[in-house]
């Protein structure tokens, strides 16, 4: 009899530095992405190599909506990087945040996790629980947990769930750059939005134009900013570790490196 669940998740760690970088950029609303990969059936493992960082449609502190359009555009991401890495990948599971919450999936994550099993039956979700609410604590604990829902129930199965080591992978790299732009426009839509007749009324339009400033402002020095200052940090150790191996070389052409 074929498996009917997952035995393991390897989630790669740049994947899930994306992932986590996706769910600490706000502690108001959850946030939603795709996990792109393979599954070994004979052994019942995924094997997550890159993610896909979704725009929301609605967002609030217990859910997260997103277009049917963004669906289409992560599979046609996973054709082209499985055309580009010369390896088969296609969407094999999700991930969503739970600001000041537990990790456990609610009723309706385990019913919105079933409805992507009926589609693959390998698909897996992943909670990351942030800024946790834990007394007397200043240290932001994260948690994950992968999971699916079990058949004809509404109960869950954890999942084993391991974190390989992993370079920054340039796909990664590219998903995590999405991020900034992907939150300043839900800022324009959530503006755009805005009714009529509040825009008409001078005092109200300034307070949105105002607030919707001091979100970008919140995007740039609390997102951006520190995942450029990373990635800069990140560039300078690859140019030290260039700069001694080119030394090391030469040591070895003149016999001299003992």
């Amino acid at each position: 009899m074929e498996p009917k669940y997952l035995n393991k998740v390897i989630l790669n760690a740049d994947v899930y530095a994306v992932c986590l970088q996706h769910a600490l950029s706000t502690e108001k609303e959850e946030v939603m992405g795709l996990l792109i990969g393979n599954v070994d059936e004979t052994t019942s493992t995924s094997h997550i190599s890159a993610c896909t960082i979704l725009r929301r449609i609605d967002k609030q502190p217990d859910r997260v909506e997103i277009s049917s359009e963004q669906l289409l555009q992560s599979f046609n991401l996973a054709e082209k990087l499985s055309n580009r890495l010369k390896k088969e990948l296609r969407v094999i599971g999700w991930y969503h945040s739970h600001p000041h919450i537990t990790v456990w999936p609610s009723h309706v994550d385990i019913k919105t996790q079933a409805l992507y099993q009926m589609m693959e039956r390998f698909f897996v979700g992943l909670i990351f629980s942030v800024f946790p609410k834990n007394a007397g604590s200043v240290d932001n604990q994260v948690q994950v947990i992968a999971f699916q829902s079990l058949s004809d129930s509404d109960r869950r199965l954890e999942i084993k769930l391991e974190i390989a080591d992993s370079k920054l992978a340039t796909h990664n790299l590219e998903a995590l750059s999405t991020l900034p732009k992907n939150l300043v426009q839900e800022e324009k839509d959530n503006h755009k939005d805005a009714p009529d007749d509040e825009c008409d009324d001078f005092l109200i339009s300034m307070h949105n134009e105002a607030l919707k400033t001091l979100n970008h402002v919140h995007i740039v020095s609390k997102i951006t900013r520190p995942i450029c200052e990373d990635l800069e940090k990140r560039l300078e150790t690859n140019r030290l570790r260039i700069a001694e191996l080119k030394r090391i070389v030469k040591l070895l052409e003149r016999g001299q490196f003992a």
